[in-house]
């Protein structure tokens, strides 16, 4: 064979083994090497989880949400000296007209713990982008706090998220919501993608940790509303304690408007807010065919009006794509049953906790499968969404460090550190979406990307 024909065929097998290699090549694994410490939760003393002063002072005061468009918000504290008044005074900045909201009174015990008394409130029939403030503790120490409610829903309407999951108490924990208040770009709302406290850590599910740790995010979740997502560490099924109702704690604690949208359980729902369709499903809830879950589900997103609210954003605890050894394939039967919904809604983004890392993919799907076809691999998908997994607020159970190698071809970037993220919506059209280390400054985007809406601009926009 002569040099040029050896030549040429050098360069054919070259290029063959080249593009053998193309799909087991992902995106970005980052470079970046966190130190590696143990996370340690925060000692029971600490100040971030001091009980505020006064007999019978309110304490663990946080805000969601109230109703499915946002005109509406459910206040809930915890007294423990007495039951005390579970009324809340209300008024407009701009206004000297107190109103009044009358809400309800619960408690539980879980093994040897009895909890405080527990009050919801829900303040309703409230105006769109107007700052309120709210008195809880009427009749002994009262306490003052403030809110903003959203604009009007809208299509154009500009808004921005905070995304936060599997935060708990350690001092990790402490860094991810400083630097989280700290970011330059200013959450309005938090959207949580589960596990909150945990408590189930400790001996007998200590419940102790859950007062502990509404108290250290009072701080932040008693002036904007976070947006609820039950995590597997919300489940407290304790058995050998002879607890055997699941989510027990965290129900009593945390008050949704699931019956806004249809729901029949607390655990999936969904709200209106600015330009954002917010579903909220429940990983360790029944979602097979026939279910509430699945039920509700079907039923709800042909709901969704793309010319009213045109971001579709689904938050679950469980990731479905997710390319780190912890937690591999655990959210895969939910994909299973929901993704195909998923692609033919167009929904534009799924956010997910579970795996204490960072992970962001492209746009893909994996929905032609059907058992004797044997087509099972991820592909491009631009009707799809895209998956973060932001489960990296900084937990004690610590960091996922063990990734699948290569790096798969859907995952455009992971890092195993802890932080959060913020998503603000410009239009109808454009979204820009940035991920913060914690281990930089407040400013400092380690992760960024301009995200199209699939409704309104479904053109590439895929990082790698």
């Amino acid at each position: 064979m002569s040099a040029l024909g050896t030549t040429f065929v050098l360069a054919i097998l070259t290029a063959a083994v080249l593009n053998a290699a193309v799909p087991c090549n992902g995106g970005v694994t980052s470079s970046f090497v966190r130190k590696v410490e143990k996370t340690v939760d925060m000692p029971l003393d600490s100040d971030v989880f001091k009980v505020p002063p006064g007999y019978n002072a309110p304490q663990q005061v946080h805000i969601t949400q109230g109703d499915h468009v946002g005109k509406a918000v459910i206040v809930s504290w915890v007294t423990v000296e007495e039951p005390g008044s579970s009324t809340v005074l209300y008024w407009a900045e701009k206004s000297a007209h107190k109103n009044k909201a009358k809400g309800s009174l619960t408690k539980y015990k879980f093994y040897n713990y009895t909890s405080g008394f527990i009050h919801h409130c829900t303040i309703r029939n409230l105006e769109h982008e107007t700052k309120y403030y709210y008195e809880v503790g009427i009749g002994n120490t009262t306490r003052t706090f403030w809110f903003t409610t959203p604009p009007e829903v809208g299509p154009d309407v500009p808004y921005t998220f905070g995304l936060i999951g599997d935060l708990g108490q350690t001092y990790d924990s402490n860094r991810t919501l400083t630097h989280y208040e700290h970011n330059p770009i200013k959450g309005q709302a938090v959207l949580f993608v589960g596990d909150l406290s945990y408590a189930d850590n400790y001996p007998n599910h200590d419940n102790v940790r859950w007062d502990t740790w509404a108290r250290f995010v009072e701080r932040s979740v008693a002036y904007q509303p976070w947006i609820w997502t039950a995590g597997n560490h919300e489940i407290d099924f304790a058995p050998e304690i002879g607890e055997t109702k699941p989510f027990k704690p965290y129900t009593h604690r945390y008050r949704v408007p699931f019956k806004a949208s249809g729901s029949t359980a607390p655990l999936w729902y969904s709200i209106k807010r600015a330009s954002a369709y917010i579903i909220v499903l429940s990983s360790y809830s029944a979602y097979g065919k026939y279910t509430p879950q699945y039920n509700w589900l079907e039923a709800e997103l042909p709901k969704v009006n793309r010319s009213e609210t045109p971001w579709l954003i689904v938050l679950t605890h469980s990731p479905w794509y997710n390319s780190y050894n912890y937690h591999y394939m655990e959210g895969e039967t939910m994909r299973v049953m929901f993704e195909p919904w998923f692609v033919e809604y167009k929904v534009d983004l799924v956010f997910a906790g579970h795996v204490h890392a960072y992970e962001r993919s492209e746009r893909v799907s994996n929905v032609a499968y059907n058992i004797v076809n044997g087509i099972c691999t991820p592909v491009n998908d631009e009707s799809a969404p895209v998956y973060i997994t932001i489960g990296d607020g900084g937990n004690i159970e610590g960091l996922a460090t063990i990734m699948t190698e290569p790096q798969p071809k859907y995952s455009a970037f992971r890092e195993a550190s802890f932080g959060h993220a913020t998503l603000e919506l410009k239009n109808r059209t454009h979204a820009y979406y940035s991920w913060h280390r914690n281990q930089d400054g407040f400013a400092v985007k380690a992760d960024t990307v301009w995200f199209f809406n699939r409704f309104w601009r479904q053109i590439d926009d895929s990082t790698t």
